[in-house]
């Protein structure tokens, strides 16, 4: 699922008459990008969840045939709901299979899916969040089994603690997660929520896990300036 929903405020003047997914790197969209960075892990059939010129997003979607994709799009035109409202309303579209891999449309990488996915699947957590080593002001805290224990952020001081453990890791989070569809039943929130609140009600009790891809090319392209730094990492 690509979350392709948001107002993409940083990215002004841009987004004042588009959807941040559809801006534009080296002559392809981000959504373009990432649509073409699942498939080349075989991953051909995506959920879009739309809000933020959600027509914009569809017209290219078909004139672009899904850029080869089988595209579902989950509506949100009444009301953007973060990630976690987001997920929720996709479930139908989602909850058949066993994992899945939830991506903020709006981030470029080149991490390794099959490693990542591997990892997930092999450590069986309900779910596994991408992290590298790198500056951020808000952090996921890890244990010393790389399973989640709480969260802080470094420019308010505010923090939460979910497990204690010895020695809690800080990490900055990518954007992206693969989930077991097990954590449906498990989400007890409803409306606008964002995931970060469902991971840390769920880490006191259920194993959240981790997958760092230090080292791998990564850029979140939320601001005017992050365009151009995309365009010389990403051709």
């Amino acid at each position: 699922m690509l979350l392709a929903a948001g107002l993409g405020t940083r990215l002004k003047p841009w987004t004042d008459k588009h959807p941040k997914a559809l801006a534009v790197v080296n002559g392809k969209s981000l959504l373009q990008r990432n649509i073409e960075y699942l498939a080349s892990y075989g991953i051909r059939d995506i959920v879009i969840n739309v809000h933020h010129f959600s027509g914009q997003i569809i017209e290219a979607i078909e004139k672009n045939n899904g850029w080869g994709a089988n595209i579902s799009i989950s509506d949100e035109s009444d009301e953007v709901l973060e990630t976690g409202g987001g997920l929720r309303k996709a479930q139908p579209l989602l909850e058949k299979e066993a994992n899945f891999l939830l991506m903020n449309a709006d981030i470029l990488t080149n991490l390794d899916l099959h490693a990542f996915i591997q990892h997930h699947t092999q450590q069986n957590n309900l779910a596994t969040l991408a992290v590298s080593d790198r500056i951020s002001s808000r952090y996921f805290l890890f244990d010393e089994n790389e399973k989640l224990c709480g969260w802080k952020n470094i420019n308010t001081g505010e923090a939460k603690i979910t497990r204690i453990t010895k020695t809690a890791t800080a990490k900055a989070f990518s954007g992206m997660h693969l989930i077991s569809s097990r954590i449906f039943p498990l989400m007890q929130r409803t409306g606008k929520f964002s995931m970060v609140d469902v991971y840390l009600d769920l880490s006191k009790q259920i194993n959240i896990g981790c997958y760092d891809h230090t080292g791998a090319a990564f850029l979140d392209v939320g601001k005017p300036e992050s365009i151009e730094q995309a365009a010389k990492l990403f051709r």
